[in-house]
């Protein structure tokens, strides 16, 4: 398939709105509190008469400082001895949720994520892997997809070693900018040595795929200093990059609010950044797989992307498209067959139901016929830039030129303008609406015009 990239810069002023990332559709915005404990056990039956392999999310919610920056669902302390009440939450919890799993499932993904996962030591490390290994089938041929989120900072040779004796074998960085001054208006302070050792000891200890994350956007930058950064990264050549753009809602998160307004980069930098990014990669040798996310051309994801068999789900891409997602750990968001779960927020409320027994659900959506058949097709839209009507039609039972006349009527000026080709066997996104993807899967969304969307980042 044709993996090119066309900057267009008047499109992508006219297309830059806010939108959702499909990590899932419906978005999380449509768990409701009617969704109950009853709900997600009734699916689990269902799932389990299904079969097939299991994913499994644990999310780590401690953070040693705080990254201004930062939107994601954390607990900023410097006391070690926070993360030992809600390991032992989590392990409640992985045993009831153990027991309503079939054991014969066998777990092909598993994921640590935060926060920062390498906030618990080694001890508390081998206490939950085991634990997961007693209530969970794990891979023990080192096949299974087994990743953890690393903050260099929080990690050490030893720390490496004992990550891969648990059997992780995919490891992601977090660095986002090696600029001092950027580093310091962000608040994360983290050299290169100390990043690039982390990578260097991964490798030596058998991981098998690196990736690093960069964000663009941040205060102070410039296309000059992330150029630096970037030649940087790219001379460890890790096997994926995810190059995040910055959303800045001081409003909604409160730790951004410590970034100063005046420092931060104006729209037209931000997209010279963006420019100069999809330049350097591909000439790499990388490939856009989509959605901020670069591979190299023999990586799972690309090779996936090519074969048309790439998924989205709350992770991000992926490849394996037919497992049940599992969260484990406060605010924690799966998918069990047709339904969506997400996890009590609160430490108190997380210890509270499992000291009952009870899952700590909170909310959820259960998918009906038509959201399942518009997730299909933003799925495939978003992860191999094309579709095949008569794929949707056979799955779902519809004729796609009626049942989605207005959103095919609403891609023509998108047609008109170079994003795509429409013709009467599918869409093809086209190299100049790559960038853009999320705004075609947008207008498949149904529940998009009754949100405001300023609940969304911009897509550029």
């Amino acid at each position: 398939m044709d993996q090119s990239l066309v900057f267009d810069l008047d499109l992508i002023n006219r297309y830059d709105k806010a939108g959702p990332r499909y990590t899932s559709y419906p978005t999380a915005l449509e768990l409701h509190d009617g969704f109950t404990e009853a709900h997600y056990r009734a699916e689990i039956v269902k799932s389990n008469a299904l079969g097939g392999p299991l994913s499994l999310y644990f999310h780590i919610p401690f953070c040693d400082t705080v990254c201004f920056y930062c939107a994601c669902n954390k607990i900023v302390t410097k006391n070690r001895q926070h993360a030992e009440p809600y390991l032992a939450n989590l392990l409640k919890e992985i045993a009831l949720q153990g027991s309503l799993f079939d054991s014969n499932r066998v777990v092909n993904q598993l994921h640590w994520g935060g926060g920062t996962p390498t906030f618990l030591n080694a001890q508390q490390m081998q206490q939950l892997m085991d634990a997961t290994r007693q209530h969970f089938s794990l891979k023990e041929d080192d096949t299974g997809e087994y990743s953890i989120e690393i903050d260099p900072r929080e990690t050490n040779s030893e720390t490496i070693k004992h990550l891969r004796s648990l059997g992780f074998n995919r490891i992601s960085l977090g660095v986002q900018d090696f600029d001092p001054a950027v580093q310091k208006a962000v608040n994360r302070l983290q050299t290169e040595a100390q990043t690039f050792g982390v990578l260097e000891q991964a490798r030596a200890e058998g991981f098998r795929s690196t990736n690093i994350d960069l964000i663009y956007g941040l205060p102070l930058q410039t296309v000059e200093s992330f150029s630096k950064t970037l030649d940087k990264v790219l001379q460890v050549s890790p096997d994926r990059f995810s190059i995040f753009n910055y959303a800045h809602m001081p409003s909604r998160f409160k730790t951004q609010r410590q970034i100063n307004d005046a420092d931060m980069p104006n729209a037209k930098v931000k997209l010279d950044i963006l420019q100069m990014v999809g330049q350097k990669l591909l000439a790499a040798g990388y490939v856009y797989i989509g959605m901020d996310h670069f591979a190299k051309p023999d990586d799972e994801l690309a090779i996936a992307q090519r074969e048309g068999k790439l998924y989205r789900n709350f992770q991000g891409y992926s490849t394996h498209s037919d497992c049940d997602l599992i969260g484990f750990g406060i605010t924690s968001i799966g998918r069990v067959g047709d339904v969506y779960s997400q996890n009590v927020k609160d430490l108190e409320s997380y210890e509270q139901l499992l000291s009952q027994q009870k899952l700590p659900v909170f909310k959820g959506v259960a998918l009906d016929d038509d959201d399942k058949c518009r997730a299909a097709v933003i799925t495939q839209l978003i992860c191999n830039f094309q579709l095949t009507f008569s794929q949707i039609e056979r799955a779902y039972a519809i004729r796609f030129a009626e049942y989605f006349s207005l959103e095919l009527e609403a891609l023509k000026p998108m047609q008109a303008d170079g994003l795509l080709n429409l013709t009467e066997e599918g869409i093809e996104v086209l190299s100049a609406g790559r960038f853009l993807i999320r705004n075609i899967c947008m207008v498949f969304d149904k529940y998009l015009a009754q949100k405001h969307q300023q609940q969304f980042s911009k897509v550029i």
